[in-house]
């Protein structure tokens, strides 16, 4: 295994079949009865494109890598500089330890230790468990333990595809009412209606020559569900969750063969907008779950 992956970790439970990574505690591939449900990370150098990280303690951007909290100013580094943002974290490259290992699941922890970009300490831990019937469940854990209440924000960046398929030969459905507009660095602006942005997949249809890179919003309560379907050999992958946010991308850095689908707790640049923002307390924990099944 190439040092970019670190520590594979590999699950099969019945006709699934799982590859977990230790750097970024990654889902690296997730399969049913040899197709691929998610895009693969070989592991053999970092991934531009995040394929299956960990995202925390914020999802997607930081707008200019800047944010206010408590009363202080703080500059997280801006590690994309078409858009100059802050993105994605700050756990994504570390190598993070395996906790707890079985046959049918892998617990990875870490420590988001305090930086002058984010002055809170974490402990954090990712549980992937891989089931016969319900596919790959990833529970995100983190507690606040340091002295100081830590604004956060969690989310994960599985690619799904119908077993590396064109997208624009698959149909997706995302139940999602409300959108995120964004400007042109991919900074938001306001939330509308999806079918006044032309977004609107809340009936399955083709993505054939449209761009997607947005924040949805808008779900139904409880467990919701997004859909990637191959009408063509008729595979179905879902992703399920019961969280507020789901960024969908549609791709086109990775050939378009798989739909970036990424529940989030709070939206891009929430930690300016303050919108949905976890209130992380000292001693606190909050968890964040997700699965992804063929259907």
């Amino acid at each position: 295994m190439g040092s970019a992956a670190g520590t594979s970790v590999e699950l099969l439970v019945g006709e699934y079949k799982a590859t977990l990574y230790s750097v970024g505690a990654a889902i690296g591939s997730l399969s049913f009865q040899g197709r691929d449900l998610v895009l693969s990370d070989s592991g053999e150098k970092p991934s531009s494109a995040f394929l299956g990280k960990t995202l925390i303690p914020w999802p997607n951007r930081i707008t200019q890598g800047k944010y206010s909290y408590g009363g202080h100013d703080y500059e997280a580094p801006i590690n994309e500089h078409s858009t100059g943002a802050a993105l994605h974290g700050l756990a994504c490259w570390i190598d993070w330890e395996i906790a707890d290992q079985s046959a049918d699941s892998v617990t990875f922890s870490t420590t988001i230790a305090a930086s002058p970009a984010y002055p809170f300490t974490l402990n954090a831990s990712v549980t992937y468990t891989l089931d016969a019937r319900f596919g790959l469940e990833t529970t995100i854990r983190a507690r606040n333990v340091g002295a100081e209440t830590a604004p956060y924000g969690a989310s994960s960046h599985p690619y799904l595809t119908c077993n590396n398929r064109p997208i624009d030969e698959c149909e997706l459905s995302v139940p999602a009412g409300k959108v995120l507009e964004v400007d042109e660095n991919l900074a938001p602006v306001q939330k509308i209606a999806v079918d006044h942005a032309g977004l609107d997949y809340r009936v399955a249809r083709t993505i054939a020559g449209q761009q997607i890179d947005h924040a949805f919003t808008d779900l139904p309560d409880g467990k919701w569900f997004v859909d990637l379907h191959d009408p063509q050999t008729d595979q179905t992958v879902r992703m399920t969750s019961n969280e507020p946010w789901v960024q969908i991308y549609s791709g086109d850095n990775t050939g378009r063969i798989g739909v970036a689908v990424e529940p989030m707790t709070c939206p891009p640049d929430a930690f300016n907008s303050k919108e949905d923002v976890i209130e992380l307390e000292p001693g606190k924990e909050t968890v964040f779950h997700f699965q992804i099944l063929e259907v």
